[in-house]
């Protein structure tokens, strides 16, 4: 094999292997426990503080029902959409929808991943606050 394309070969096999760093599995929060200094407190105590944690990062947040938002965010291009659950006792924030994250229906964009984890510690922050 010649040394040009030896080289072809090892950039075209290490472009796929940086392409595929690119995406990760779907991450998700799931039944996350409410902790807050409070004794007492209200679903409407929870949804605040997720609207407030949502709104410091930049989330839309949307109160759907009594337990159920919509939480969009859009950052250049891309836009991400999450569904987050809550009751008295737990949160959970699960992926809805997407657009130019390469969400393949397991995998997405690796940014993604940490936009929620983002969102994770800032409700948990906001609840812990009230």
């Amino acid at each position: 094999m010649q040394p040009t394309s030896l080289y072809a070969l090892v950039l075209m096999v290490a472009l796929a292997l940086l392409g595929g760093c690119r995406t990760a599995p779907v991450y998700n929060v799931s039944q996350v426990p409410v902790m807050t200094t409070k004794k007492s407190y209200s679903m409407e105590d929870i949804e605040k503080a997720i609207m407030r944690a949502g709104a410091s990062l930049g989330w839309q947040i949307q109160l759907i029902d009594t337990g159920h938002m919509l939480g969009t965010l859009y950052i250049r291009s891309h836009m991400a959409q999450v569904d987050i659950t809550y009751s008295p006792r737990t949160y959970s924030i699960r992926y809805k929808n997407s657009s130019n994250l390469d969400y393949d229906g397991s995998k997405i964009h690796s940014n993604y991943n940490g936009w929620i984890q983002n969102l994770d510690h800032a409700i948990k922050r906001e609840l812990m606050a009230m």
